[in-house]
């Protein structure tokens, strides 16, 4: 919306708030008014009608749509086409332009959807659907009060429950290879973005390397530490947890394969590697992703390790 069309709308508004001020009409004024009023009028949804002028429209495009994401917003720039350059450079958001010492409105739009992508990948869960064609089975971690407790509690999600553990011991195959599971982690929509291309590939590259995969199950409330509950239920040799990244602003596909060998109670961070920002159209590829975390994987078991252990052993 340029200067032209706010002051036409402040115009319009200031018409109707003195007319609504001016004193009851009177004789032929009365009836000229009350012939006005009831004319038809045609005028366009989200328009402002502008006496003598025609409509004007007030509505903004859709912010998020690539063409108005990226157009450069800031008034009478030195460089109009180094301006473009600069933004298509890079995902920061810069030539946004201002308002005063404000945001401008389409800016702040843009701002609020992009920050609505961030919530719903955080408070929705994975699509039944898709574990459903996964063959996942689910269990949960210790967390009793949904994603709020999930958010403030993560020690709770790197310890499955007991109702779970039991699941686990009863459906799952001991001491594989291999370990594939899946968690939702802080974005379902990574796991619906990523996992159904990624999960054959790891499957039939396990198969390729000859390497034994153990029945793959999804973990609901999951955080990373959940490996180690993992290794110690089912004493696999590698165990590969596919879960999604924490969201950015208007980014909530990225997901990641965190990795552990022998994973344990008591292991941390720096026994564990991962294969991150996962996603398609900027990220790594998927189908990259699960072959390179075979890759990992079958180095792991060369090894006997992991995380740091791991870079040492192969420096």
């Amino acid at each position: 919306m340029d200067d032209a069309q706010l002051n036409a709308i402040i115009e319009a508004v200031v018409k109707e708030l003195t007319a609504a001020k001016a004193p009851a009409p009177t004789g032929a004024e009365a009836a000229n008014s009350v012939a006005a009023t009831t004319a038809p009028k045609v005028s366009a949804p989200g328009s402002a009608s502008v006496s003598g002028r025609q409509s004007l429209t007030i509505d903004l495009p859709d912010p998020t749509l690539p063409e108005h994401r990226y157009q450069p917003r800031v008034q009478n720039p030195r460089d109009p086409e180094a301006l473009k350059a600069l933004i298509a450079s890079t995902t920061a958001r810069i030539g946004v332009g201002r308002a005063g010492p404000h945001y401008n409105t389409f800016s702040l739009l843009l701002f609020q959807a992009d920050h609505a992508v961030t919530q719903d990948a955080l408070y929705r869960d994975v699509d039944q659907k898709l574990l459903d064609e996964l063959g996942l089975f689910t269990v949960q971690t210790n967390i009793k009060g949904g994603k709020q407790e999930y958010l403030l509690r993560p020690d709770l999600g790197r310890q499955i429950s007991d109702e779970g553990k039991k699941t686990i011991l009863e459906r799952c195959v001991k001491s594989p290879n291999i370990q594939l599971v899946v968690g939702d982690g802080l974005s379902a929509a990574a796991v619906e973005a990523n996992v159904r291309e990624m999960f054959p590939v790891i499957l039939q590259g396990a198969k390729s390397a000859g390497l034994s995969v153990g029945t793959p199950f999804f973990v609901k409330y999951s955080r990373v530490g959940v490996l180690n509950d993992i290794g110690d239920l089912l004493k696999p040799d590698v165990v590969i947890l596919l879960i999604g990244e924490r969201p950015g602003l208007g980014r909530a596909e990225s997901l990641s394969a965190y990795m552990a060998y022998r994973p344990k109670s008591g292991d941390s961070d720096a026994d564990r590697d991962v294969v991150c920002n996962i996603f398609n159209n900027g990220g790594t590829n998927p189908l990259e992703g699960a072959a390179y975390t075979i890759q990992i994987a079958q180095k792991m078991m060369k090894h006997q390790a992991s995380g740091v252990k791991l870079k040492l052993a192969t420096q």
